[in-house]
């Protein structure tokens, strides 16, 4: 619920002017900062959320640094208005100066961690503190997440999957990274992670099928194609992969087959696959051809303590990569 039950007033309030956009500085309670604020997941329902999940290290990391005292100083969160929150001046001789009427809560552009450890260090210690801000008036929602990117990206290192997500809408590969993630039936959708956070069972990022994605398209010309087209055939090789070897590629610690070297090499080989898979005097893809090509990578041992052991790096996939294009390209199956 973004709607404040009541108007929220915020006193002693600064107006100023940053690059064009107006924007408000002051503190308020840590109280009214909880209340009157909120964030937008990467996984909103709008298609327009943005803010990777919560780390609970970083908030119980600075809710710790808060109990230090006077000396835990932090710098103002960054929120947006969204053109719901009133600039009214006290008096005409200082209109820059006055105070806020909130009528509704303003997203948080950066500070979720840091409001997140001032949420619990005042709970645990029933106390309340100041919590400095600025917020901009307003700006849309596409300005907001390209901010927040530009931030994340450029000061802080924001994980490069999360950056490709939500340049999904501007950027053919991040859209279709994306969609081998969200996809129910796609082999990726139980073994991948948007934000760039591995977890267990989840070690595959939205980066690293982006690049994977390169590799896969690289020696090919599929411009007649449309990037739902592209997502398909991708789909198809590796749910085949997935097929015949069902133990392999849900085991990533006993087998190799979806360690990213692997994948990669997989991608490349199926890149020179598809070029030789075109149909003569055509950009067009024999499909059967090519399928029938997949179906030959059989009886190949995966295992980590296998023939793979100690392959490491883009050397080692494109090595692989070409020992893989050499069973697909055989006339008939061994």
């Amino acid at each position: 619920m973004r709607q404040l039950p009541h108007q929220i007033v915020i006193e002693n309030v600064l107006q100023t002017k940053m690059r064009g956009k107006i924007a408000y500085q002051s503190a308020f309670p840590s109280s009214i900062a909880m209340h009157s604020t909120y964030v937008k997941p990467y996984n909103d329902p709008t298609g327009k959320g943005y803010q990777r999940p919560v780390d609970p290290k970083r908030v119980d990391e600075f809710a710790l640094y808060l109990s230090k005292g006077d000396n835990a100083l932090f710098t103002p969160i960054l929120l947006n208005a969204s053109g719901m929150w009133e600039f009214t001046a006290y008096d005409s001789s200082r209109p820059m100066f006055g105070r806020l009427l909130c009528k509704s809560k303003a997203s948080v552009l950066d500070g979720q961690h840091r409001l997140g450890g001032i949420k619990r260090y005042t709970q645990e210690t029933h106390s309340e503190i100041n919590v400095p801000f600025m917020v901009f008036h307003y700006l849309d929602d596409d300005e907001e997440i390209e901010f927040f990117d530009t931030i994340n990206t450029k000061a802080k290192g924001l994980g490069t999957s999360l950056s490709k997500y939500l340049k999904r809408e501007h950027d053919e590969l991040s859209w279709m990274s994306t969609e081998l993630l969200i996809f129910n039936d796609s082999p990726f959708y139980h073994i991948g992670s948007i934000t760039g956070k591995r977890s267990k069972g989840r070690h595959i990022t939205l980066q690293n099928l982006h690049r994977m994605l390169k590799y896969f398209f690289k020696d090919t010309e599929t411009t007649n194609l449309s990037k739902q087209e592209k997502v398909d055939l991708v789909l198809e090789f590796f749910n085949l992969m997935r097929q015949e070897y069902p133990h392999e590629w849900m085991n990533y610690k006993e087998y190799k087959l979806t360690h990213i070297v692997c994948l990669d090499a997989l991608a490349m080989a199926a890149s020179k696959a598809l070029s030789n898979c075109k149909k003569e005097n055509s950009t067009q893809i024999d499909h059967q051809k090519f399928i029938k090509s997949v179906t030959r990578l059989k009886r190949i041992d995966w295992s980590t303590d296998g023939p793979f052991k100690y392959l490491k790096g883009i050397s080692s996939s494109k090595t692989l990569a070409s020992e893989l294009f050499d069973i697909m390209n055989l006339e008939k199956e061994s």
